[in-house]
């Protein structure tokens, strides 16, 4: 792959939870409470990877090996629900979480869906509730495939934002990034 399209120290990860806010002590003010159920990464020397609860440790091991890590509310998110697992402290200065630059541009939050569904003219297959629900039926497959659907969405978000230097937040909404 082109080195300008994806850096080669860069990693990109989503989490999905066991619990939902209002099933948590404290809600959204506790998030290391929610567990995790599942993360999946990307990185170009070993696409796809799967970590599981027992994995965390590891998980926080590999993001450490590399200057960016890409996420997507995973400043708020996803590194206080891997926080509850071993210290993440030194991953917040290498995180680049597409959120809070689109709200840095915005003014506003938007959605992972309403993203990809105008930039890549295709969404996501569920959502956070769904995941939960689905770990719950015993479908951990399925919560695994959804979590890594959303890393691939990530990833051709980034990719198309490098190589046209916007995204569409809707059909009319261009909005210019320098994702380098």
């Amino acid at each position: 792959m082109n080195d300008l399209l994806f850096p080669k120290l860069e990693i990109y990860l989503d989490v999905e939870t066991l619990r939902l806010a209002h099933e948590v002590e404290g809600g959204w003010q506790n998030i290391p409470g929610f567990g995790l159920s599942v993360a999946v990464t990307w990185d170009e020397a070993n696409a796809y990877r799967t970590w599981w609860e027992a994995d965390c440790t590891k998980l926080i091991d590999e993001l450490g090996r590399f200057d960016r890590i890409v996420t997507f509310n995973g400043e708020r998110f996803d590194f206080q629900v891997l926080g509850a697992y071993g210290k993440i402290d030194h991953l917040r200065p290498r995180s680049f979480d597409v959120l809070v630059d689109l709200t840095k541009r915005l003014g506003h939050r938007v959605k992972l869906e309403s993203v990809a569904q105008h930039t890549l003219g295709r969404g996501k297959g569920g959502s956070g509730v769904d995941a939960v629900a689905w770990w719950r039926e015993g479908r951990t497959a399925d919560v695994a495939e959804y979590c890594r659907q959303d890393v691939e969405i990530l990833v051709e978000i980034v990719r198309f934002a490098r190589q046209k230097g916007h995204v569409l937040i809707d059909p009319a909404r261009k909005v210019a990034v320098g994702w380098t």
